[in-house]
C-alpha cells in the first residue's frame, strides 16, 4: 500500500484542487485577481525550474516561444551525448579513460516490485563533458568542434554542418495535470524531462501547451501539433541550409567561418540543428499528456508527408486521463483513488471540454469508443502503456493496449505494483525507485525504436 505520507499529501492535494476546480465551474466569470478564480493567481502553486543552457548536471535546457500569437513554449532538454560521437564508447577522465556502461547496468537490487518487465533497465552514468572545447555561438557554417564548456558557460550550438555532430533522437514530452494545471518549466517535470534525457540518450522537448479553462479543447490538442510542424519546420529550414552551406563561397564568411544569415539560419534552432534526429522522434505523455500524445500520434498518421522528415515511430502512454460513461472495474472499485480520483476528474473534464461537448465518451476521453475518427487502430505507431495499480484508470488504458495488440501494434503494459497515479512524473514521488525504475524501463522499451542498430535490446 502506498505509504501514509503518500496518502496525506493524496488529501490535501485533492482537497485544495477540488475546491478550486468547483470554484470554478460554479463561477466561470470570475477574474484572476480573486484568489478562488483559475486564473494564473490561482493555479496550484508550483516550483518553476529555470532554464540552463550549460551542462552542470549532463543536460542543457533552453525555453523557446514557438507561437509569437499565443503561449505556446517548449523547453529543450540536451544530453551531453551529443558531444560525443555514436562510436565512441571509451571516454577520458582525470583518472585516464573509462568504458561507457551505460547500457551494461542493471537496477537490481532496488527494491522494486513490477508485475511487468521487460529487461535489466539502465542507468545514467554520464561522463564529464570536456571543458577544453572550442566555441561558436551562432548557427553559421563553422567547422569548430564541439562548443561548450561545463565550467565556462552555455551551450549555444553550433553548425549542423560539422561532421562530429552526433544526432540523437526526438521526443517530445507533454505533462500531466488534468488539462487545468502543471507547466513544461515546473521543477517536477524539469527533473523527469532531465531523467529521460539521460536514461534515453534523447532530446526532450517538453511542451508548454495552452490550459483549460481559459482555452478549452482543442486547444491543448492543436498546440501539440503545432510542435509537431514547428520540428518539420526546423528540420526543413536546417537541411536548406546546410544544402545552401555547401556552395557558399568561403570569401563571404568571417574569420571564424560564419556567414552573417544563410538561407533561413536565423530562424533555425541550433540545437535541433546541430544533433536533432527527426526520423526518430517519439512521444511521450503523462497523464492528461497521453491523451494529447495519442491524439498527435493519430493526426501524424494522418498528416503523412506533410510532417517530413518528422516520423513518429513510437509513443508512450504513462497512466492515460481516459475515461467514459460505462465504468469500468478500476473505476468503481477504486473511484476514491490517490490524487485525480474519479469525481475529481470529472470536473476536469468539465472545464476542458466545451459546454456542448461535454460527454464522458468524447474521442478525447474515451479511446474504446466505435468510430472514434481518424486512421485504424493498425496504423498506430509502436505503444508503450504505463499503468498503476492504485489508480481507477488503469483498466481503460490496458483495454486501449489491448486493442492495439488486437491489430498487431506492439503495445505492451508496464504495470506497477503499490503505485498511485502520477507516481513517476508527480513532485514528491519523483525520487522514489519506482520512479527511477520506470524511466529505466521506458528507456529499454523506446530504444527498440530509436537505435541506428535496429533492436538494440532482446525481450
Amino acid at each position: 500500500m502506498p505509504s501514509v505520507a503518500v496518502k496525506l499529501y493524496s488529501l490535501l492535494f485533492k482537497l485544495i484542487l477540488k475546491r478550486r476546480l468547483h470554484n470554478r465551474i460554479h463561477n466561470p466569470n470570475l477574474t484572476t485577481d480573486n484568489n478562488t478564480s483559475f486564473g494564473v493567481t490561482s493555479r496550484l502553486e508550483e516550483t518553476i525550474a529555470a532554464a540552463n543552457p550549460s551542462f552542470s548536471d549532463g543536460v542543457a535546457t533552453k525555453d523557446i516561444h514557438i507561437d509569437p500569437s499565443s503561449s505556446l513554449s517548449v523547453r529543450i532538454f540536451l544530453p551531453d551525448t551529443c558531444l560525443h560521437s555514436d562510436t565512441a564508447r571509451v571516454r577520458g577522465n582525470t583518472n585516464g579513460s573509462e568504458l561507457d556502461s551505460r547500457f551494461l547496468r542493471t537496477n537490481s537490487g532496488n527494491g522494486v516490485s513490477r508485475r511487468n518487465s521487460y529487461a535489466p533497465a539502465v542507468t545514467d552514468n554520464v561522463a564529464a563533458v570536456s571543458s577544453n572545447r572550442r566555441s561558436s555561438y551562432s548557427i553559421g557554417f563553422s567547422t569548430d568542434d564541439a562548443s561548450v564548456s561545463n565550467e565556462v558557460g552555455a551551450y549555444r550550438g553550433y553548425s549542423p554542418f560539422n561532421r562530429k555532430s552526433r544526432k540523437l533522437p526526438l521526443m517530445v514530452q507533454f505533462h500531466g495535470g488534468g488539462f487545468v494545471a502543471g507547466s513544461c518549466d515546473s521543477a517536477a517535470n524539469d527533473f523527469f524531462c532531465r531523467r529521460i534525457a539521460k536514461v534515453c540518450d534523447v532530446i526532450v522537448i517538453a511542451v508548454g501547451y495552452r490550459l483549460a479553462p481559459e482555452d478549452r479543447y482543442p486547444a491543448a490538442f492543436e498546440d501539440g501539433m503545432r510542435v509537431m510542424h514547428w520540428l518539420a519546420k526546423q528540420a526543413n529550414l536546417a537541411e536548406c541550409g546546410k544544402s545552401l552551406g555547401k556552395k557558399v563561397d568561403s570569401r563571404k564568411a568571417d574569420a571564424q567561418g560564419h556567414i552573417a544569415d544563410a538561407f533561413g539560419a536565423s530562424l533555425v534552432e541550433p540545437w535541433l540543428a546541430a544533433h536533432g534526429d527527426p526520423s526518430r522522434c517519439v512521444l511521450l505523455g503523462a497523464s492528461c499528456g497521453a491523451n494529447i500524445a495519442d491524439y498527435v500520434a493519430r493526426k501524424a498518421i494522418e498528416s503523412g508527408t506533410l510532417l517530413d522528415p518528422v516520423k513518429v515511430v513510437a509513443q508512450v502512454l504513462m497512466y492515460p486521463f481516459f475515461i467514459g460513461n460505462t465504468p469500468t472495474h478500476s473505476e468503481i472499485k477504486l473511484s476514491n483513488s490517490y490524487f485525480f480520483d474519479k469525481s475529481m476528474s470529472i470536473l476536469a473534464w468539465k472545464l476542458f471540454l466545451p459546454e456542448d461537448q461535454f460527454d464522458l465518451d468524447h474521442p478525447a476521453a474515451n479511446p474504446l469508443i466505435p468510430n472514434r475518427g481518424g486512421p485504424p487502430l493498425k496504423r498506430m505507431p509502436p505503444t508503450l502503456t504505463v499503468v498503476a495499480e492504485h489508480d481507477w484508470m488503469r483498466d481503460r488504458a490496458i483495454a486501449y493496449a489491448q486493442e492495439l495488440k488486437k491489430v498487431n501494434v506492439d503495445a505492451p503494459v508496464l504495470d506497477y505494483k503499490d503505485c498511485v497515479h502520477e507516481f513517476a512524473t508527480l513532485d514528491m514521488l519523483l525520487r522514489t525507485p519506482e520512479a527511477q525504475a520506470c524511466a529505466e524501463d521506458i528507456a529499454i522499451w523506446v530504444k527498440k525504436y530509436i537505435s541506428l542498430r535496429g533492436h538494440e535490446f532482446s525481450y
